[in-house]
C-alpha cells in the first residue's frame, strides 16, 4: 500500500476542486486536496507530479492526460461535485522512464516532492497535511537525467528576443547538461537556418515575436516545443542585471559586444532556466557571441538533403556523421556533431584542426594509448551538472573523479618525448589548460568513495571502509549484529558460570536474557542480581536484562540511520569541493572532448584511407579521386565491392568552369555524385580529412542543395512547390563563395515548362550568383548551353549497353548523355514486360515527332539570359523566312479544304529546304 493513500482516502467526499477550476470551494475538500489544488493552480501549464508516499499521483484533467499517453490505469478517488476524481500514478523509483515518454508526448511535468518527515507533520496535529513543495519544473530543454537525454547529442535550450518590431533577432542557446552557453545576432531569412543547426528541444520566445505572423508560422512549423513567456520576461535591462549578477561582473563588453536583443535572450534563457530548476542554477559558462559569418551556413532543407547527423527518417544510423564518428567518449561525439554542423570558414582555424589530426596520425602508438585512457572516461561533464543542481548521487561523484584521472592520464601521455614530431600550437594550449587540475580533487573522491556505489545517497554505502572510524563501527554494529550479540552472550556465560545463557530477541522485549528457571534464582541474588535485571518468568525459563543489552540494542537499531547520517556528512563535504572546483571541471570535461575528436578523426583518416585537404581563402575547388562516406561505409560493410571514385573541379576563376552539368540516366549515380562533394567540402571546413586522393577546397560560405522531392501538405505544398521555394532561396541567397547543388530542377511539371524553369535557373547561377555549382538534369538540351556560356561545364555519368541489358559504371566523365535510359532502368526495376515494350514503341513515336525541332534551333531561338536586357520579341514574328512569313499571312485556316492543306504544307517545306 501506498504510504501517503490514506491522505486522500480518509473523508475526502464531499469532494475535492477540479485542479484547471479557477475558483475552489475551501468547505468542500479535504486539507490535502486543497494542497494540492494550491499547488496545481500555480502550475497549469504543466502535469503536476503529486508525491504520496512512494507514488506520484496525478488528479483530474492531469490523470486523464497521463493515463492516455502512458497506457496506465485510470483510477478514482472520491467525488467531485457529484462526480468521481480521474486519478493514476507512477511509483517514484520508476519516475524517470514515465517523465522520459510525457516529455517526448510533449509534456511539462512539474514534480512536487514531500519536503517534510510525515512524524514532524503528526506533531503538528493529527489531521495535518506532510508539506510539500514543486522541487523542478522538467521541460524538453531542462534535462538533466543521462536516461532523458541522448548520450551524444546536445540538448539545447534556446530563447527568441526582438527589441522592437522589424529590429534584428536575439537568439540564445544553452545546453543545461554541460553548461555550454551561446547567443548570436540573425534575421528572419537565416533564423530557420540557425535553429536546423542548434536542433533545440524547447525554444522560449517572447509574445511579442510570437504575434508577427511569419515568424509565428516559423517558428510553429519547428519540431521544438515551443514556450511562449511574456514580453516582460524579455526586458533587456533586467536582463543585464541578471547577466551580471549571475556572472558577477560590472559590465558584459567582456564576454562580448552583445546587442541589446542578444542580451535580452541571455537573459530570458537565464530566467527561465531558474524558473524551472526552483532555483538551483547549474554551471552556467559566460555567454559566447557567435558571429553567423565564423560558420558556414546550411538551411534546413540542404541539412535534410544531406542527411549530416539523422537520415530523412530521423535515425542516426546511415547519416554522415554515424559514418565519421570514431570517438569514444559522449562528451566527444556531442563535440565531431557540433563541429559538423557548423564548419568554419576561418582557414587559419581550419587547419590548426588539421594539423592537430595530422600529428596523431603520424603517432600510432601515442593515439592508441590515449584512446584507451578515453575509454576509461564517464561523461562526468554531465555528472558536474547534475551535482550543481542537487540532483547529484554519488554515481556522480565518482564519473567526475573517474574524468578527472583520465585527464590526468591524458596529461602524462600527451607530454610524452615524441621525438622529431613537434606539438601543434593548438594542441600544446590544449595541454595547458588541462594543468589546472593539480589532481588532489581526483584523489580525494576516489580514496573516499567505494567501488560499488548504491544509485541514491539516502540509501548509504558509498563511502569506502576504513575512512572513517566512527562509521566503521556503526556498519559494524549494523551489520554484524548477530556476532557482537554472540560476543556478548559469552561474555555473560563466562562470567556467571551458566554455559546454557542465550540472549534472544522478540518484538514485544527486544534484546533479552534467557536462562531456565534453575539458573534464573542464581541471577536474582546477590552480586549478580545488581547486574541483571528481571524482567519475565515462564514456565521453564526466565528472562534478564542489563543496562549494557540495553545500550546495545539502542546502538544496534540505530546504527544504520547514525552511519547513512555519517555518509552524508562526508558527501556535502565532497558536494562542496565539487561546487568549489566546478569551473575547472567543466574545463578538463571540454579538453576531454577535444582530444577524442581529434583522435577519433586521425583513427578515422588511418581507418578510411582519407587525405588532408588543402583549404585556403580562395574560390578553388578540386577533388580527384572523390568518394561518397557513407555510400563507401555501406558498399564495405555489406561487402558489395568498392565505391569508384570520381574528380570534380569547379575553380571559379577567369578560365575556370565554376557550373557542372550534370547528365546521364536515373541509377548511374548523379545523385551520389552531387552529395559526396558537398559532404567533403563540410568535412574538410569542419577541419577533417576527407575521401579523395586529394583535396582543395576554397572557403564555401553557404551551402545549398536542392536533391529528392518531398511535399509538404501540412501548409499545403505540392512536392513541385516545395521544389521552388528551396529553388528560389537559393537563387536569391546564393553568392561567390557559395556551393550549390541542384538535382532535377523542373521535374514536377510539365517537360516545356520545366525545361524552361531549369534552363533559366542555370543561366541565373551561371550569370548572377556566380556560385560553385553542380547542376543534374535529365534535360539534354540544357547541355548545348555550354557552347553559350564560358563557365559552363558539361559531365556525364558513363553507361554501357551489353547485350540488351545496361550496366551502371558510376564513372563522371566530360560530355553529355544522348538520353536517359529511362525505360531501361524501369525494366531494371521489374515494371512487367508488355509495359516496357509499349513504352518502347511510344519513345520511338515521340522522338519523331521531335526531330523537326533540333536542339540547335530551340539554342537559336532562345536568346542568352541577361539581367539587363529585357525580352524582345522577333522581328518577323518568330519564323525564320520572311518569304514564309508572306505565305501564311495571306492562308485563311478555316477556309481550307483537306487537300489544299496539304498542298500548304508541301510549299512550307519546300521553302524551309531552300
Amino acid at each position: 500500500m501506498r504510504d501517503a493513500v490514506t491522505e486522500v482516502r480518509e473523508g475526502i467526499e464531499p469532494a475535492a476542486a477540479d485542479a484547471a477550476a479557477d475558483s475552489v470551494d475551501a468547505k468542500a475538500i479535504t486539507p490535502m486536496m486543497a494542497q494540492y489544488t494550491d499547488i496545481k493552480a500555480q502550475h497549469r501549464d504543466c502535469l503536476l507530479f503529486f508525491r504520496m508516499g512512494d507514488f506520484y499521483e496525478m488528479f483530474f484533467d492531469d490523470a486523464v492526460k497521463a493515463s492516455d499517453t502512458l497506457g496506465i490505469a485510470l483510477t478514482k478517488r472520491g467525488k467531485h461535485l457529484g462526480e468521481d476524481i480521474p486519478m493514476c500514478g507512477v511509483p517514484v523509483h520508476a519516475a524517470e522512464d514515465y517523465l522520459e515518454r510525457l516529455i517526448r508526448a510533449g509534456h511539462r511535468v512539474a514534480v512536487c516532492e514531500q519536503t517534510e518527515d510525515p512524524a514532524e507533520a503528526k506533531k503538528r496535529g493529527a489531521k495535518s497535511v506532510v508539506r510539500r513543495e514543486v522541487i523542478r519544473l522538467v521541460t524538453p530543454g531542462t534535462l538533466t537525467e543521462d536516461s532523458l537525454l541522448e548520450s551524444k547529442r546536445h540538448n539545447y535550450l534556446a530563447a527568441l528576443a526582438r527589441i522592437r518590431s522589424g529590429g534584428e533577432l536575439g537568439l540564445a542557446w544553452l545546453d543545461i547538461s554541460t553548461g555550454d552557453f551561446s547567443t548570436c545576432a540573425l534575421d528572419a531569412e537565416t533564423l530557420l537556418a540557425e535553429i536546423a543547426r542548434l536542433d533545440p528541444g524547447e525554444i522560449v520566445v517572447a509574445e511579442n515575436v510570437l504575434a508577427e505572423p511569419r515568424l509565428a508560422s516559423m517558428l510553429r512549423g519547428q519540431k521544438a516545443a515551443l514556450t511562449p513567456l511574456p514580453t516582460s520576461r524579455f526586458d533587456s535591462m533586467n536582463a543585464e542585471k541578471r547577466l551580471k549578477a549571475h556572472f558577477a561582473v560590472g559590465a558584459l563588453e567582456s564576454f562580448g559586444a552583445f546587442s541589446r536583443a542578444e542580451i535580452s535572450a541571455c537573459g530570458a534563457l537565464l530566467d527561465y532556466v531558474a524558473l524551472t530548476q526552483v532555483g538551483k542554477i547549474p554551471l552556467i559558462r559566460a555567454p559566447r557571441r557567435c558571429e553567423q559569418s565564423d560558420s558556414m551556413l546550411i538551411d534546413a532543407a540542404t541539412r535534410i538533403n544531406l542527411e549530416l547527423v539523422r537520415t530523412t527518417s530521423g535515425d542516426r544510423r546511415g547519416s554522415l556523421l554515424s559514418a565519421i564518428d570514431r570517438t569514444v567518449t559522449n562528451a566527444g561525439g556531442r563535440l565531431l556533431g557540433d563541429r559538423l554542423a557548423a564548419p568554419l570558414t576561418d582557414s587559419i582555424a581550419i587547419n590548426d584542426r588539421l594539423d592537430t589530426i595530422g600529428y596523431f596520425l603520424d603517432l600510432d602508438e601515442m593515439r592508441a594509448d590515449i584512446r584507451a585512457a578515453l575509454k576509461a572516461a564517464p561523461d562526468f561533464g554531465r555528472a558536474l551538472s547534475r551535482v550543481m543542481v542537487g540532483r547529484g548521487g554519488p554515481r556522480d561523484l565518482a564519473s567526475i573523479g573517474s574524468g578527472l584521472m583520465a585527464c590526468a592520464t591524458l596529461r602524462t601521455l600527451l607530454t610524452r618525448d615524441t621525438g622529431l614530431v613537434s606539438q601543434p600550437a593548438g594542441l600544446s594550449a590544449l595541454v595547458q589548460t588541462m594543468e589546472q587540475d593539480d589532481g588532489s580533487l581526483a584523489r580525494r573522491l576516489t580514496e573516499t568513495l567505494a567501488d560499488d556505489l548504491p544509485l541514491q545517497a539516502r540509501d548509504g554505502g558509498f563511502v569506502r571502509r576504513g575512512l572513517i572510524d566512527a562509521l566503521d563501527e556503526q556498519l559494524r554494529l549494523r551489520d554484524e549484529s548477530r556476532k557482537v550479540i554472540a560476543g556478548l552472550q559469552g561474555d555473560y556465560a563466562d562470567s556467571t558460570g551458566i554455559r546454557a545463557l542465550k540472549i534472544r530477541h522478540n518484538n514485544v522485549l527486544g534484546f533479552f536474557i534467557e536462562v531456565t528457571a534453575q539458573h534464573g534464582e542464581k541471577l536474582m541474588i546477590p552480586p549478580l542480581n545488581a547486574r541483571f535485571v528481571h524482567r519475565q518468568t515462564l514456565a521453564n525459563a526466565m528472562r534478564f536484562t542489563t543496562v549494557e543489552l540495553a545500550d546495545l540494542e539502542s546502538q544496534i537499531s540505530m546504527a544504520g540511520d547514525r552511519a547513512v547520517a555519517i555518509e552524508l556528512k562526508v558527501l556535502d563535504e565532497l558536494l562542496a569541493l565539487i561546487h568549489q572546483n566546478a569551473e575547472m571541471i567543466a574545463i578538463m570535461a571540454g579538453a576531454l572532448a577535444e582530444i577524442d575528436v581529434a583522435t577519433a578523426l586521425a583513427q578515422l583518416a588511418e581507418d578510411e584511407r582519407y587525405v588532408r585537404p588543402r583549404v585556403d581563402q580562395s574560390r578553388a575547388f578540386q577533388i580527384e579521386g572523390g568518394r561518397h562516406p557513407v555510400v563507401e561505409r555501406a558498399l564495405q560493410v555489406l561487402a558489395e565491392g568498392s565505391f569508384i571514385p570520381n574528380d570534380c573541379t569547379l575553380t571559379a576563376d577567369e578560365e575556370g568552369r565554376h557550373i557542372w552539368l550534370v547528365t546521364g540516366p536515373n541509377m548511374a549515380g548523379k545523385s551520389t555524385f552531387l552529395r559526396q562533394n558537398a559532404l567533403i567540402a563540410i568535412m574538410a571546413q569542419m577541419g577533417s580529412y576527407v575521401p579523395a586522393a586529394s583535396a582543395h577546397v576554397g572557403i564555401v560560405d553557404r551551402l545549398f542543395s536542392r536533391v529528392g522531392a518531398a511535399d509538404d501538405l501540412a501548409r499545403g505544398r505540392s512536392t513541385f512547390m516545395v521544389e521552388m521555394v528551396e529553388t528560389a532561396t537559393i537563387l536569391n541567397q546564393a553568392g561567390a563563395r557559395s556551393l550549390v547543388i541542384l538535382d532535377e530542377i523542373g521535374r514536377g511539371t510539365a517537360t516545356f515548362d520545366g525545361l524552361s524553369i531549369a534552363w533559366a535557373c542555370v543561366e541565373h547561377l551561371h550569370e548572377i550568383n556566380r556560385c560553385r555549382a553542380l547542376f543534374a538534369t535529365h534535360f539534354h538540351e540544357l547541355t548545348a548551353l555550354s557552347e553559350r556560356l564560358p563557365r559552363l561545364a558539361n559531365a556525364t555519368m558513363k553507361v554501357r549497353e551489353f547485350q540488351g541489358e545496361l550496366v551502371f559504371l558510376h564513372e563522371v566523365g566530360p560530355g553529355a548523355a544522348d538520353r536517359s535510359y529511362g525505360i531501361q532502368v524501369a525494366k531494371l526495376a521489374g515494371l512487367p514486360a508488355r509495359v516496357i515494350e509499349r513504352a518502347a514503341e511510344v519513345l520511338k513515336l515521340l522522338e519523331k515527332s521531335e526531330r523537326a525541332t533540333t536542339r540547335r534551333g530551340v539554342i537559336d531561338d532562345l536568346p542568352l539570359f541577361s539581367v539587363a536586357r529585357a525580352a524582345q520579341p522577333p522581328a518577323n514574328g518568330g519564323f525564320r523566312d520572311s518569304a514564309i512569313e508572306s505565305l501564311m499571312r495571306e492562308v485563311h485556316p478555316d477556309d481550307l479544304t483537306p487537300r489544299e492543306a496539304l498542298d500548304l504544307l508541301y510549299e512550307l517545306k519546300a521553302k524551309l529546304g531552300s
